[in-house]
């Protein structure tokens, strides 16, 4: 059987759409219809109910959802493990979002390196739907998040705190005049979102928004303004008088989780993972 049939089975399923499969694929609307029918022909039976808008799985279908997928996991799988260098044994793939990444892994990725030879590590930058997704395929063995995925398939462990601090580039800034000072919003997630708007409910909209935090910071370096930034980044520039911990002003802090399949086979290396990760906790 052709994986790029069953592949193409799967985005349909996913998409519930062919012009958005056929997008995703990279490939013709046609195309995707001419590998459905393939795969249809095939096996003998008809996999989808095609309404206008509205693309059903029939029972054949639902059957063999589970199946392609597994088979799709097992090809990605064995495509990595013959492309391993001779001196690696497994290979782990880890994934965060850009603030998990620049606020909690740039400072413990070394080393996580170095305490796991003939480990071939492959670390990505994701969003978090995509990444629960990639879990749940079985083609991402963990990811480091914010918010934790409610899903029944994945163990998701708390690993530590991080705490989050209102600074701001103007030496005289005080409760009074925080968000008035080129207030700069960062999007730490759905709790902190929540926590913000209970806190601050009231004040001046944000001069300036965004969903990373290296930015808010590069920002308010160069620009001047404010911003509510983890303690580990700031650092630094707290120590050189290049921003200032405003006092009277809120702090908050961040649950950062791991989540990896429960069935995962190298969950032995993926607990020992977890372990040097929750460790990072002594940085931040």
């Amino acid at each position: 059987m052709d994986i790029d049939l069953l592949k193409t089975f799967v985005e349909v399923v996913r998409t519930r759409h062919f012009g958005k499969a056929a997008e995703n694929l990279y490939i013709t609307q046609s195309a995707v219809s001419f590998r459905i029918r393939q795969l249809e022909q095939g096996l003998g039976v008809n996999l989808f109910i095609r309404q206008r808008n509205n693309i059903q799985l029939t029972a054949p279908g639902e059957r063999l959802l589970p199946h392609a997928q597994m088979i799709i996991t097992g090809m990605q799988r064995a495509k990595v493990d013959v492309a391993l260098a001779d001196n690696m044994h497994k290979q782990i793939s880890l994934a965060g979002t850009p603030n998990i990444w620049d606020a909690f892994l740039q400072f413990g990725i070394t080393n996580i390196v170095s305490a796991m030879p003939g480990i071939s590590l492959v670390a990505e930058v994701k969003a978090q739907q995509e990444s629960t997704r990639l879990l749940l395929e079985r083609t991402l063995d963990l990811a480091v998040l914010f918010d934790p995925p409610k899903v029944d398939e994945l163990v998701v462990e708390r690993i530590c705190e991080l705490p989050i601090i209102p600074v701001s580039a103007f030496e005289g800034a005080s409760s009074e005049n925080f968000f008035d000072n080129q207030y700069v919003y960062v999007d730490w997630g759905t709790t902190f979102s929540l926590w913000h708007a209970r806190e601050f409910n009231g004040h001046a909209p944000p001069y300036f928004r965004t969903s990373t935090g290296r930015i808010a910071l590069d920002l308010i370096l160069q620009c001047g303004g404010s911003a509510f930034i983890p303690k580990v980044l700031v650092k630094s520039s707290l120590e050189n008088d290049e921003l200032y911990h405003v006092q009277g002003v809120a702090q908050t802090s961040r649950d950062i989780f791991v989540a990896y399949h429960r069935d995962n086979e190298q969950k032995p290396l993926l607990e020992k993972l977890v372990s040097l990760l929750t460790a990072l906790q002594d940085k931040i």
